[in-house]
């Protein structure tokens, strides 16, 4: 059994006609269609909104459940990355509390350059 009807076949045709004589635009643009493929496309979804028998577009989902994946893996590496920065943060922390013996024009100092760190 054939996958596309006699219809769908002459209106690919005819939009192929168009592309050809450089009057194809593209829908959402307006752009002049110049590839081949785009073309064919564009007649296929014309004859489906018409009720031709043309088969359904290739979905391409396939992919995308395969990289939610890996970075659900890199999300929980950096997960463990940032307890070890955590640690790192508190013994930061702990140097301006040795800065307040300090005079008060060093403790302003002091804040600010720990300000322009974070």
């Amino acid at each position: 059994m054939a996958k596309y009807g006699k219809k769908s076949q002459e209106k690919v045709k005819e939009v192929m006609e168009e592309m050809k004589e450089g009057k194809l635009k593209s829908g959402r643009s307006g752009k002049k269609v110049t590839n081949r493929k785009q073309a064919i496309a564009i007649g296929l979804s014309e004859a489906r909104k018409e009720g031709d028998k043309v088969p359904p577009p290739k979905k391409k989902g396939g992919k995308k459940a395969a990289s939610k994946k890996s970075a659900s893996k890199k999300s929980a590496s950096k997960k463990s990355t940032s307890k070890k920065s955590a640690s790192k943060k508190s013994t930061k922390k702990a140097a301006p509390k040795k800065a307040a013996s300090k005079k008060k024009g060093a403790k302003k100092a002091a804040k600010k350059s720990s300000s322009k760190k974070r």
